[in-house]
């Protein structure tokens, strides 16, 4: 133990990398390990021929505009980090069918007054509905950050302002759309966005659905310029440049603890002196196998069983560059969403029971909003849909290349059949990316990328609540979709700073908040 740190990141992915940048940023020495040879973990990028391929970025919520910033382009800007951003102009096209059996073929675009207008014009008479669901959600975002800003709140006052989000706070998506007596085919729609956040609106907090829906619709969705390795370049070039350091090639394998206190990390190069560790790493792994048994404590080993390995999304994406452009293919939507059926309860289950009764498919074409996104006279797109269990783990190792080769010509059936798409004899380069494919390069078990699901009793706002009692061992915080904010880009950035913010009262001796 050479050098000492304060303290230690074990992962370099988007929760790793923000956390790390503002430790660093406060006068924390801080040394990042990562076991891959460059920064991002998924926000990366790949090459296959002539094309440069985003492994897992559709769109990230919370940029907003210049004028009207968002919470991920102020975070950015605050860390004086140019990434060019590109606004993705339509919020969804779905394509499928109604709970009804009907056709459902629906184009909602961006900002809160044209989706109450695109809502009225599909289930006509649900405009003063609508209204009265964006007011709900509005009550929601002020009442959390009423409530993030203090433990020690006046509640008479919060009941009077925020009563209806009390009321709401611990029921599901479905529930609160059904309390409201919105009409189903509006609960058909506004259930597409389920599968961003992996849990169906059964099972899904109203409170996170709420926060997800507001933001993409008054901020927009954006994706960086070039790609989201963009993203995670930027974050490693700032970190470098106040003076932190990052081991890549380089696998933390254990906490070390002298008693009760965190004293080091363990590596193949050696051990790293540190008085504090944040693990991008899933807590599995993190309480399974890299802390000691003894430090394990009661609650911890309760809270994994309650949770029942129940992960979240485990990805299959099939991405695609092709030899011609998007307009000769006919896409003129960036993203569309193809479902076996609007019931999000029955299209998570159709999904967990194997590929094979699974009919759900999202396309993206990255140049309906980037025409720079690949070569000139050429396209690139990405088709995804989740993994279950029942195909992936007891899939032979000599059947392997077969399996996903059909499932992806599935996913492109699906295209052709529901929109009319036609990607089969337009593959120049083709990369299948399965569960297996994610477990191996992320170590996330079953190639989950979204951590274990943040759904019913285990959503963000209780992870939040929680957050001291969940993470009882003193200098070890896990991050990323591990920790409090769950999954997904925006909300690993956010937790990677809320983490950082924690580590550094503690450090400094102060109150965990």
């Amino acid at each position: 133990m050479a050098k000492e740190y304060d303290v230690v990141v074990i992962g370099a992915g988007n929760a790793g990398l923000m956390a790390a940048l503002n430790l660093q940023r406060a006068g924390k020495s801080t040394l990042i390990v990562e076991q891959h040879n460059l920064p991002g973990g998924c926000a990366s990028s790949y090459v296959r021929g002539r094309f440069e391929i985003d492994p897992s970025l559709h769109e990230l919520a919370g940029v907003g505009s210049m004028e009207n910033p968002g919470s991920i382009r102020k975070m950015f800007r605050e860390l004086d980090l140019p990434i060019k951003w590109v606004d993705v102009n339509d919020c969804f096209r779905v394509i499928g069918k109604f709970s009804d059996g009907s056709p459902m073929d629906v184009t909602i675009p961006s900002g809160r007054a044209e989706m109450i207008d695109a809502m009225e014009k599909y289930v006509p008479g649900t405009r003063k509905k609508m209204e009265k669901l964006f007011r709900l959600f509005d009550e929601v975002s002020e009442g959390l950050e009423f409530f993030s800003r203090t433990d020690k709140y006046d509640l008479k006052y919060a009941i009077k302002h925020f009563g209806n989000m009390l009321v709401v706070g611990a029921h599901s998506s479905k529930i609160v759309f059904k309390a409201m007596r919105l009409p189903q085919r509006c609960i058909d729609i506004l259930s597409t966005y389920w599968s961003y956040l992996g849990v169906d609106l059964g099972h899904l907090s109203f409170l996170h659905y709420a926060m997800m829906v507001r933001s993409y619709l008054d901020e927009g969705a954006h994706i960086p310029t070039f790609t989201s390795h963009e993203l995670s370049v930027a974050l490693e070039d700032k970190f470098r440049e106040l003076g932190g350091d990052i081991w890549f090639n380089c696998r933390a394998d254990s906490i070390i603890f002298e008693g009760d206190k965190v004293v080091g990390v363990k590596t193949p190069y050696g051990d790293i002196a540190c008085k504090y560790v944040m693990a991008n790493v899933n807590d599995d792994i993190v309480y399974g196998k890299m802390v000691p048994k003894e430090h394990v404590t009661s609650r911890i080993r309760r809270l994994s069983n309650a949770r029942k390995h129940k992960y979240s999304a485990r990805m299959f994406t099939v991405h695609l560059g092709l030899d011609v452009t998007r307009e000769e293919l006919g896409i003129n939507d960036y993203s569309i969403f193809m479902v076996g059926t609007a019931d999000s309860e029955k299209e998570y289950s159709n999904m967990m029971k194997g590929f094979e009764s699974n009919e759900f498919a999202i396309l993206v074409c990255y140049n309906v909003v980037n025409p720079k996104a690949s070569p000139e006279g050429t396209c690139l797109c990405s088709i995804t849909t989740f993994g279950s269990p029942v195909d992936w783990n007891g899939l032979k190792p000599e059947d392997y290349a077969e399996y996903k080769t059909r499932c992806a010509e599935k996913l492109m059936s699906i295209v052709k059949e529901r929109a009319g798409i036609d990607l089969f004899g337009h593959v120049e380069e083709i990369a299948i990316a399965t569960p297996w494919t994610f477990a191996r390069y992320l170590g996330t078990p079953e190639g989950c990328v979204y951590g274990h699901a943040t759904s019913d009793w285990d959503d963000i706002i209780s992870r939040t609540l929680q957050m001291n009692k969940d993470y009882p061992i003193k200098g070890v915080r896990p991050i990323g979709a591990g920790g409090p904010r769950g999954d997904g880009y925006s909300s690993a950035y956010q937790c990677g700073e809320m983490m950082a913010q924690i580590a550094i009262k503690e450090l400094d001796g102060e109150a965990a908040v």
